[in-house]
């Protein structure tokens, strides 16, 4: 048994994820904010006019919304981020090598497009259960709160009954179809490049499995997948937080923002996308190879105390 590698359950990869994912989240939740603010900046100015706050950059948003808004603005909408980590990542992160294994047939070798097709069903399956977090999230972040101002929601209960009441069920799952494109190729992006760097380091011994290997795959998972989602991240942020009746789709907002602000509107936002997804990653999977290996050792140590 002495150095025999430990294989976690899928039990242990799915809470693992969802753990792993939370203690990404509230490290680097104000670079998310930054993000959303900055991805509704255009439409912002056009609604609010001429007096709406102007965000320059990424630390130049954060610091402007403590300036203006105090520290706390920059955890907007984090229970709702935390519920939105523990359904979401638990499902496409945690069940991602189960359903590479479905689609193999329980064998262990699979191809890009086994994995691609794995990523894609995860990734899809995440947002069928947890949409309404993550329309409540946005809300959250992209309220713009001075003072004692008249707030959107009270609460994050609060901003689940209003958007039913107000919107109907459907209000809830604003945003579903951009959200499972949004989240499909994400998960493919992030967990496919992670999987094959990791797989390569390993196959031309340029590190052994551990932090420093765990880092560089994590790393640059995040830079390809930023490149890849940006322009759907964006459009599913602006049609989340439309108002009713804004726009008549999520095509329909893509084709506005095309129109009124040129297709760089499509990657804004683009640098703190890529400094939260790239550390989000690196914290997420150094955390989730760490958990996994710490819950399967406590588990197999239960099983076999002596």
């Amino acid at each position: 048994m002495v150095g025999k590698e430990l294989v976690p359950t899928a039990t242990t990869k799915f809470f693992g994820a969802g753990t792993a994912a939370c203690i990404a989240d509230l490290i680097t939740f104000p670079l998310d904010t930054a993000k959303v603010r900055l991805q509704l900046q255009g439409e912002n100015v056009k609604v609010e006019g001429a007096n709406a706050t102007r965000y320059r950059g990424v630390f130049g948003t954060i610091s402007t919304m403590v300036r203006t808004e105090g520290p706390r603005s920059l955890y907007n909408g984090l229970v709702a981020g935390l519920q939105r980590q523990m359904s979401f990542a638990s499902v496409r992160i945690g069940l991602y090598d189960s359903m590479k294994q479905f689609y193999t047939r329980g064998t262990d070798s699979a191809g890009i497009v086994t994995r691609l097709m794995a990523g894609c069903t995860t990734g899809a399956m995440a947002v069928a259960f947890a949409q309404p977090t993550d329309v409540v999230k946005v809300r959250f972040q992209a309220e713009v709160r001075i003072g004692d101002g008249e707030r959107r929601y009270n609460s994050t209960i609060d901003a689940y009954k209003t958007i039913a009441r107000d919107e109907g069920v459907r209000g809830l799952w604003k945003g579903w179809m951009p959200n499972i494109t949004r989240n499909a190729i994400v998960t493919c992006a992030e967990l496919v490049t992670y999987d094959m760097i990791k797989e390569l380091i390993l196959k031309y011994d340029l590190m052994t499995d551990n932090l420093p290997c765990h880092f560089t795959a994590a790393f640059g998972a995040g830079f390809f997948t930023t490149v890849v989602a940006s322009p759907v991240d964006v459009v599913k942020t602006r049609f989340m937080n439309s108002a009713t009746g804004q726009y008549s789709s999520a095509i329909n907002c893509a084709f506005i923002m095309l129109k009124s602000e040129g297709p760089k509107a499509f990657y804004k936002g683009f640098m703190p996308s890529f400094l939260r997804l790239g550390s989000w990653n690196i914290v997420m999977f150094v955390t989730y190879e760490q958990i996994k290996r710490g819950m399967t050792r406590a588990h197999q140590y239960w099983e076999s105390p002596f």
